[in-house]
């Protein structure tokens, strides 16, 4: 199977990243923080270790790295955190119209509560009249946006570092869902980004499971979540120190030490030098499928995008169509791994009118090769004849 599916999760991973999982079931089995044996104390030092690591690429004081299951998991502690911390006062927040369902979704639950609103800002083509569309959409009450760095499905980069700038302005908070674009484009925590929010195991190449939650300090969150953290037992009141307030439970260690091990592979091998492959292998792709007329791809080009590339098969004498998930499965079929389907965005695949068809989804990792990306042209090729 050769695997075009990496901005759902990256496969394969590294080998280093492979080894500290091993290592970690093998060497790592105390329980950190929950004891003071020596076991127990390795493994919170190799959790620490990987802590720091995360913090120093993300330019974060290493106190406010939470480890999460995954972005999700951090979006929600920060969307609903972020409104529990004044329920009494009028909470509205601003998403995009390319936001995935791990945005959007807990901000239309959270919007079905009192004294809870939303705004969806339009994006386009130009970053200046995206960022006037965000700047439009704040009311005196606006209390937080909350964006993703790069849609899942076009590829498309919002200028989430001038609505970071705009939002330090206004008083506002800022959360960036960097679920997609962590790895390959440079995002800091400060100027105006008070949240990263971000999955471990896609370009951070880390394993699945685990996910982040940085903050900057600024802004307090209520928790969702309360439990033993380790440390300060004594009471029942939740810690009010970072990061034990938002980890409560036993956390994801292997996970974690290899999600280190990732972010050392990113830092070794080079985020721009990764960004600058994939886009190579992407504007292949796309001069392969300009080729062939029964395909239409739903991006002009690949400037100001990551490195994706939707697609669908257009058969308009097969009845019923050909959908994306009937091309990802015969795709599938002939041993590539592409997603089809609407991808868990809805408001994306709403703005690119395919809620019914879906897309396909090429999306390449560092480990992808030009003659791959041949021999899935000749796939397609194969299929849409």
């Amino acid at each position: 199977m050769i695997y075009f599916d990496n901005a759902a999760t990256t496969y394969p991973k590294p080998p280093a990243v492979r080894a500290a999982v091993k290592a970690a079931l093998h060497e790592y089995g105390g329980n950190p923080g929950r004891s003071g044996h020596k076991t127990a104390m390795k493994s919170a030092e190799a959790v620490f270790n990987a802590r720091a690591k995360i913090a120093d690429f993300f330019s974060a004081q290493v106190e406010n790295v939470i480890f999460t299951l995954n972005c999700t998991h951090a979006l929600n502690m920060a969307i609903k955190g972020i409104a529990a911390v004044s329920p009494s006062t009028h909470t509205h927040y601003i998403i995009s119209d390319l936001e995935h369902n791990a945005v959007a979704r807990p901000v239309h639950a959270m919007s079905q509560l009192t004294n809870i609103s939303n705004s969806i800002a339009k994006t386009y083509d130009d970053d200046a009249k995206t960022l006037a569309a965000f700047e439009a959409a704040i009311t005196p009450k606006t209390r937080a946006i909350i964006c993703t760095a790069a849609s899942n499905v076009t590829g498309a980069i919002l200028p989430f570092r001038e609505i970071a700038a705009l939002c330090k302005a206004r008083g506002i908070c800022f959360i960036l869902d960097a679920s997609q674009g962590a790895g390959l484009l440079s995002m800091k925590i400060g100027d105006g980004v008070n949240f990263i929010c971000c999955s471990g195991h896609k370009g951070l190449y880390g394993p699945m499971g685990t996910g982040l939650l940085i903050s900057d300090g600024t802004y307090a969150l209520s928790t969702i979540i309360e439990g033993g953290t380790g440390g300060n037992s004594l009471g029942l009141e939740q810690p009010a120190e970072l990061p034990d307030r938002f980890e409560s439970g036993t956390g994801n260690t292997p996970g974690i030490i290899a999600l280190g091990a990732g972010v050392d592979f990113v830092c070794k091998t080079g985020a721009e030098r990764i960004l600058a492959h994939e886009l190579k292998l992407c504007e292949y792709f796309r001069a392969g499928l300009a080729k062939i007329p029964q395909v239409k791809v739903y991006s002009a080009n690949m400037q100001g995008r990551l490195p994706l590339v939707p697609f669908n098969a257009e058969l308009a004498e097969l009845e019923g169509g050909m959908d994306s998930t009937m091309v990802s499965s015969k795709l599938s079929e002939a041993g590539f791994a592409l997603r089809g389907g609407l991808h868990c965005a809805y408001l994306a695949h709403k703005k690119l009118k395919t809620l019914e068809s879906g897309v396909v989804r090429f999306a390449p990792s560092a480990f992808n090769s030009q003659k791959e990306v041949e021999q899935l042209l000749r796939a397609i090729r194969r299929i849409v004849s």
